[in-house]
């Protein structure tokens, strides 16, 4: 059986899980989000693991670029991701990487970007079942008429993470990794 590496970390926003499997990112994800036994079966399952509480040189990394980006000072993230679910999640994830620091993209965008119009419900399913968040920005999907919708990190996260990459808010001196 194989080992996922495991920290958990506090943020202004809630506690972070990270993980690492053989030096990629398979995991950062809100600690006490409502899916959290679904989504930790789900990578353990797809990857034949056990989580190990342990820190890795790519947790470190994640946390480095992750205290940058909430400092203000990254927009882009260049770690290795290992994202684990169907073949139609990971296509949406993919889609989520394209979109860019400080924009957002609604749900029915996505939908007409991978081809499939309708398959709003669908990829909103996909977008809450997105385990690396922050890396994979979901919090940059919104509602089709600008609405904050969910996020699995809770709605006020979403608004504080867009703002932060809006300008609105200015970033305050933080730690993510404590």
């Amino acid at each position: 059986m194989n080992k996922i590496s495991i920290q958990n970390f506090k943020t202004p926003f809630g506690e972070l899980t990270t993980g690492s499997f053989r030096g990629q990112i398979c995991l950062c994800d809100w600690r006490y989000r409502k899916m959290r036994a679904s989504i930790d079966r789900r990578i353990l399952n797809g990857l034949d693991a056990y989580f190990r509480e342990e820190k890795t040189d790519a947790i470190r990394l994640a946390g480095n670029q992750l205290n940058e980006y909430l400092e203000g000072n990254r927009t882009e993230f260049d770690i290795p991701l290992l994202p684990v679910g169907t073949p139609f999640q990971k296509r949406v994830w993919e889609e989520l990487l394209r979109i860019p620091y400080g924009n957002t993209e609604s749900y029915l965008g996505i939908s007409r970007k991978i081809k499939n119009d309708k398959s709003i419900r669908a990829v909103a399913a996909a977008s809450g079942a997105n385990a690396i968040s922050i890396f994979i920005p979901c919090h940059r999907v919104i509602g089709n008429n600008g609405e904050m919708t969910g996020y699995a990190g809770g709605i006020e996260t979403k608004k504080k993470l867009l703002d932060l990459e809006s300008g609105k808010s200015k970033p305050e001196q933080m730690e993510l990794f404590i």
